[in-house]
């Protein structure tokens, strides 16, 4: 094994690993409407719900008098309707879903792409990588804050008392979906897509009928609208992108449940379901605003609610409220899916994943991370108060997200399409030129909210970064006062100490060097078994490995033997049931007469160790609060002994 492949699985005698099974669970059988129907419900909760307050943001950043011009609004409606075509129609769906990791996308699962294109694998790439999921975790507490709340608001308009009660309306309800998700979302899924589809069939007819208020809102096609509106203010216009970059929050999506659906049934859905809808209601809510003002003169607070006949209000409240809820409960389980792979790439500590489905293998439940949102959210919702206040906080995140994945981008070009310089230089330049316009007006907005997402996303970044850098200097700080294991083998062979009967298997990140539980073993029992199997779990750099490519078998001596099990990073790991592919191998293996060590190391900080004092003492805590390596990788306990080290960092 090369020295960096061992860095990236080794951080204790325990690597972290990935997981076991069966076949890759996406394969796509389903039926293409059936897909097509599932994305609505999952990859275009977040972006389908942004008419609710994308626009009304947009409006309120471009007009500080209060009153609205025509030039204006159709501005506005042009930055929407050409943001939403160039970001998502062009850049995600024309090329990024293209960049799949074995049909498997997000922001890890690009890094891992490209850092697999490189021999060396380097850091830089993988700091690239902790950067933009530690952006995504900043998003995903965003979204399910400002996505309720602003639904919960249409009843401000429906019943004007009920206003002091929006908050706590609000809190309830995230508070019910938190809590709910340790059952699985198999049930909840089964009607995400209905709902969604009546909910994009209500955004295009309600934005269809007022169209016709004033059917000169379609001159905001013509891009010209756009640039004038740009130049007109460079002040008031540079405010006004970071609210409308509210219009494409939830781009993302497409690439992050790409293995879950594909790209056809993605795309399709988005170019005859989700982008007509959508610019069908910000025509209609411009349409409406021309109208509405030029009547009464006087301007309108929330054009999303205000424009619904007084017989669909309520309606369009509870259905806006369910399309929210959905839209969370996509962004949680796409949080769960990251951190898993985060976990996997050993960019994070082990935690514990519950499995909620028997035959669905992506639905997973992961309870310390769900508390953790849980409670950020909440935090968020009675801090900020309004989605007013939310929507300034949004963007930070989101955009910077989409700079990483521009970036990745750029190296899957070049070296893995092998595209030529000039032609990646084109769409990559003109996507940053994008990226870089909404991030520095999203910038300007920390003061206001933006705080919010920084401060979430600095702080999963500074656990990432201390569990990758603690595990390196563990990993070499062990490798020192290893013993090579060819030694070790060729001592055994001359001189055997008494063998027992049955079979002992060592878990090891380092398959080169005897694995700690083995040296005590012999230390302090002074006995062998009669097979010995060192066992090394390799994470690959794709999602899935077939059952097929689980196992390697070499043979040390009589009773020494080499297992390395292979997993995706997309996978969990199943130790007992991956072993019984050597069988197949010429190993007899029988879990009743095996037995597991694991070695538990006892962290204590050195005052000589690298790293600041604070640092070490975070990772330890880390390495403490990880998940046990008997339940992560599914270990029978009563097959499993473990013998204590103590380390100083």
């Amino acid at each position: 094994m090369k020295q960096s492949q061992r860095e990236e699985i080794a951080h204790q005698d325990i690597p972290v690993s990935p997981d076991e099974d069966q076949n890759d669970p996406h394969s796509h059988t389903g039926s293409l409407k059936l897909l097509m129907m599932g994305a609505l419900g999952v990859v275009y909760g977040d972006i389908g719900t942004s008419p609710i307050y994308a626009f009304r943001e947009a409006l309120h950043a471009s007009v500080s008098d209060g009153n609205l011009l025509r030039a204006e609004i159709l501005g506005v409606i042009s930055l929407i309707v050409w943001s939403l075509a160039l970001i998502v129609t062009v850049k995600y769906v024309l090329f990024v879903l293209r960049a799949d990791n074995n049909g498997e996308g997000g922001i890890l699962s690009l890094m891992a792409l490209v850092r697999s294109s490189f021999a060396n694998r380097p850091d830089i790439i993988l700091g690239i990588g902790i950067i933009g999921a530690s952006l995504f975790f900043g998003d995903a507490v965003i979204t399910p804050a400002i996505s309720v709340l602003s639904a919960v608001e249409g009843l401000e308009i429906v019943a004007p008392h009920m206003k002091p009660y929006v908050v706590p309306i609000t809190i309830t309800i995230l508070l019910i979906l938190f809590f709910v998700q340790r059952h699985g979302t198999g049930r909840m899924a089964s009607i995400f897509g209905p709902v969604m589809l009546l909910w994009f069939l209500a955004l295009g007819l309600t934005g269809f009928i007022h169209i016709f208020d004033d059917p000169g809102i379609l001159a905001g096609l013509n891009p010209y609208y756009a640039f004038a509106f740009l130049s007109g203010n460079l002040t008031t216009s540079f405010a006004t992108i970071g609210a409308i970059f509210l219009a494409v929050t939830g781009a993302e999506a497409l690439y992050a449940d790409l293995g879950h659906f594909g790209r056809k049934p993605i795309v399709r859905a988005w170019l005859w379901i989700v982008f007509p809808s959508l610019i069908l209601n910000y025509f209609g809510q411009g349409a409406f605003i021309l109208t509405h003002s030029a009547a009464t003169g006087e301007a309108v607070q929330n054009p999303f609610f205000q424009m619904m006949p007084q017989w669909a209000l309520l309606p369009m409240v509870l259905l806006a409220t369910i399309a929210t809820v959905i839209a969370s409960q996509a962004v949680l389980t796409g949080t769960y899916s990251l951190a898993r792979q985060a976990v996997q790439l050993n960019i994070l500590p082990r935690l514990e994943v519950l499995h909620t489905s028997e035959t669905l293998h992506g639905q997973i439940y992961m309870p310390r991370i769900n508390l953790l949102l849980g409670i950020t959210v909440i935090l968020l919702v009675v801090t900020f108060q309004k989605s007013s206040n939310l929507a300034a906080a949004y963007g930070i995140a989101v955009t910077g997200n989409m700079l990483v994945t521009t970036t990745l981008l750029f190296f899957v070009m070049r070296r893995l399409w092998k595209w030529s310089l000039p032609v990646v230089l084109v769409p990559i330049i003109g996507f940053a030129v994008v990226d870089l316009m909404f991030f520095s007006a999203n910038l300007v907005k920390v003061h206001q909210g933006g705080w919010a997402s920084i401060v979430v996303g600095a702080l999963v970044l500074l656990v990432m970064w201390t569990w990758v850098r603690g595990s390196r200097h563990l990993f070499e700080k062990t490798r020192k006062t290893e013993v090579p294991l060819d030694l070790i083998v060729n001592q055994m062979t001359r001189k055997e100490p008494v063998i027992v009967a049955g079979t002992a298997v060592f878990l090891t990140g380092d398959p080169a060097s005897v694995p700690t539980a083995l040296m005590h073993s012999l230390k302090h029992y002074k006995v062998l078994h009669e097979n010995n199997v060192i066992l090394t779990v390799v994470t690959a750099p794709r999602p899935w490995v077939s059952a097929d490519d689980r196992a390697r078998i070499s043979q040390y001596s009589d009773r020494f033997m080499q297992v390395t099990l292979t997993f995706g990073y997309m996978q969990s790991p199943n130790i007992p049931r991956a072993l019984g592919i050597c069988r197949r191998l010429g190993w007899k293996y029988d879990i009743m007469t095996t037995s597991f060590f694991l070695s538990r190391r006892v962290l204590r900080i050195s005052p000589r160790s690298p790293m600041p004092h604070w640092q070490a003492k975070l990772f330890i805590t880390l390495a403490r609060s990880a998940s046990d390596a008997t339940e992560y990788f599914q270990i029978p306990t009563g097959r499993v002994v473990e013998i204590g080290t103590q380390v100083n960092l």
